[in-house]
């Protein structure tokens, strides 16, 4: 275990570019892939890299994710091994809530100064990406920085939503810009790979992910004016501190918004896909269910898509996408390019008879229900006949059942649409 390096996985905010999904739960606590949280995916990365003390803050919707972790991430007895969770609290010395990602490890450095360590590893929490940080680690330290930033070379569509920066020939940062606007972007190209190159990759976006040597980072968090590291701490270092850039060019993406976290599930149906869940080196770890197979009856056709344990497919039509966790999809129902997130829990045949008898709609899909370009959250009661039809041609809104954001139709956790709705 790598006993010199204490992780820090950042929450988030209230996550409300992922609304109506961050209404009940905070952002790390979000389902993806069918079968797992969003936090899963830096706690994995960091498992597999060997680093096994991890701190997730966290401010807002917390009760789901802090019971995910404990059920999930349950160490030896005997190991100095944890993942803990650190919530927002008010002490005599801080009143509010975290004011930023700076501030978020400033209010919680006496938690962490508990714990011996040289160097911190400074994660977001709404991140997809396989990364091998003992890499990153060595870099910075045969390096001799104080602080060390994951890079990615991206394109000139792409820069303005980041932070980019340039370096000189030892891949120390020399200059860095939050967000630049497109007519600055000629300024700020650097040397990629060749590979990187050919896709128009010409400039290094800082990844949110960051290594502190310990005494500094203690320096740099008694200072209360400084709120957030990508727009004051990072800006501010670089003429003063040795800032190392460790290029990164594997599979990464920011789960800030519907849209991204639409498209970083449905692309995990690829035949290949970028975020590469059977890799046996990086592995995903996730809350361990004891759960029956799937079961797939009579004429159900599937294609491209991920189907999790314990659903039950009644001849039905599955096209590119991602079915959850004992999810249920009634007869002739059709779903394409669509995330269904499945359920929390069964209902007994005698719940379902009584439900039928009482006019109340089972947790699932009905019949003959056509779904399409739509997230379906936990927990939601789909009637038959039922038509979901996402696309561009749908305007933003939120309704009290659903939410549409870039043509991507959400279903609301725990939702009850009726027979015959029609979006």
């Amino acid at each position: 275990m790598n006993n010199d390096i204490l992780a820090i996985i950042l929450g988030g905010g209230q996550g409300s570019r992922l609304a109506p999904l961050t209404e009940s739960r905070s952002k790390p606590a979000v389902p993806i892939g069918g079968k797992y949280r969003l936090v899963d995916i830096p706690i994995s990365n960091c498992i597999n890299s060997d680093i096994k003390r991890m701190f997730v803050l966290t401010q807002f919707n917390s009760a789901s994710l802090n019971q995910h972790i404990k059920n999930t991430y349950q160490f030896s007895t005997f190991s100095r091994a944890f993942v803990d969770i650190l919530a927002a609290e008010q002490t005599p010395d801080n009143q509010g809530w975290f004011q930023g990602t700076a501030d978020a490890v400033r209010q919680c450095m006496p938690h962490f100064l508990n714990h011996d360590f040289d160097l911190a590893l400074i994660l977001s929490g709404d991140q997809l990406y396989q990364m091998n940080f003992n890499e990153m680690i060595q870099a910075h330290k045969d390096a001799g920085a104080s602080i060390t930033i994951a890079t990615l070379p991206v394109t000139a569509k792409e820069a303005p939503e980041f932070g980019i920066l340039k370096t000189n020939n030892e891949s120390v940062i020399t200059s860095f810009i939050e967000k630049p606007r497109a007519d600055l972007l000629p300024e700020w190209t650097s040397e990629t790979s060749a590979e990187m190159q050919q896709c128009g990759r010409n400039y290094l976006a800082s990844m949110g992910i960051y290594i502190f040597n310990r005494d500094l980072l203690i320096e740099l968090m008694s200072n209360p004016d400084t709120k957030d590291f990508g727009k004051e701490i990072i800006p501010q270092s670089i003429d003063k501190q040795n800032v190392l850039s460790y290029q990164y060019e594997g599979y990464w993406t920011d789960i800030g918004n519907i849209d991204s976290f639409f498209e970083a599930n449905l692309g995990l149906t690829d035949e290949i896909p970028n975020f590469n869940l059977f890799d046996e080196k990086n592995r995903v770890y996730t809350r361990p269910r004891i759960l029956p197979p799937s079961k797939v009856t009579g004429s159900t056709t599937i294609t491209q898509s991920v189907i999790a344990e314990g659903c039950i497919l009644d001849h039905c039509y599955i096209e590119h996408s991602v079915v959850g966790i004992r999810a249920r999809i009634g007869r002739d129902s059709q779903i394409k390019d669509s995330y269904l997130m499945g359920g929390d829990f069964y209902q007994s045949i005698d719940e379902l008879r009584s439900n039928v008898e009482s006019g109340i709609i089972p947790i699932g899909i009905g019949q003959r229900c056509k779904i399409n370009h739509t997230i379906v959250d936990k927990n939601c009661r789909i009637g038959n006949d039922v038509t979901l039809n996402g696309g561009p041609h749908q305007p933003d809104r939120n309704e009290k059942l659903f939410t549409v954001k870039d043509g991507i139709i959400v279903v609301k956790k725990g939702a009850t649409i009726p027979d015959g709705f029609t979006v």
